[in-house]
C-alpha cells in the first residue's frame, strides 16, 4: 500500500510540473523513476516508445504503463490518477480566469518565460532517449548505426517530405525486426 501511495505522489508531481506537453516528462519521469531504481534508463525508453504508439495522451500512456509495469492493475489505475488529476484541478483553475485575463501583459510575459523552458525539457528527453538509443554501450564509440540510420532516414522523410507518421512508425519496426534484432 505504501508503494501504490508512493507511486501516486511521483505522477502527481509529473503532472504537475510537466508543462509542454508529454515529451516535456521525459526528464521528469527519468528523475523519478530511473534515479529511485523503480526502473531502469532502457525500460523507461521502452515505455516512452509504446506510449508514443499506442493512442490516447503521452502522459496517461505513461503512466499506465509505467503503473502497469511496476504494481499491476492497481498500479496501473493509481499512476493514472496520479499524472491526471493535477491537471484537472489546474485546467479547472485556469479556465475560469484566463480568458478574462489573457491580454494581461503579466500573463502573457508569465507564458513567454515558459515557453524556453519547455523547449528545454523537450530537449532534454530527446538527449536523454537518444544517447541510451544511439550508444548502448553508454560509449560513443558504441554507436548503433542502424539506429542512426533508421532515426536519420525517419526524421528525413517526417522533415523535408512530409512522410506520413502512421506509416514511418509501421516501417520503423518493420527495419527495426530485420536489423536489430
Amino acid at each position: 500500500m505504501t508503494e501504490l501511495i508512493q507511486l501516486f505522489f511521483i505522477f502527481a508531481k509529473i503532472g504537475f510540473f510537466t508543462i509542454g506537453g508529454g515529451m516535456a516528462m521525459i526528464p521528469l519521469i527519468q528523475q523519478e523513476l530511473v534515479s529511485r531504481g523503480l526502473m531502469s534508463l532502457e525500460q523507461a525508453i521502452d515505455m516512452v516508445a509504446i506510449s508514443q504508439m499506442t493512442p490516447g495522451p503521452f502522459a496517461v500512456n505513461c503512466a499506465t504503463f509505467s503503473g502497469m509495469q511496476l504494481f499491476g492493475i492497481p498500479g496501473a489505475l493509481i499512476a493514472t490518477l496520479g499524472v491526471v488529476l493535477p491537471s484537472f484541478v489546474i485546467c479547472l483553475l485556469v479556465s475560469k480566469w484566463f480568458f478574462a485575463y489573457r491580454s494581461s501583459p503579466i500573463i502573457l510575459s508569465i507564458l513567454a518565460g515558459i515557453k524556453p523552458i519547455v523547449l528545454a525539457l523537450v530537449l532534454s528527453g530527446l538527449v536523454s532517449i537518444g544517447s541510451a538509443s544511439l550508444f548502448p554501450g553508454a560509449v560513443p564509440a558504441s554507436i548503433d548505426i542502424p539506429v542512426l540510420a533508421i532515426a536519420a532516414v525517419v526524421s528525413f522523410l517526417l522533415i523535408y517530405k512530409k512522410a506520413s507518421p502512421v506509416i514511418l512508425v509501421l516501417l520503423s519496426g518493420v527495419f527495426g525486426t530485420i536489423f536489430l534484432r
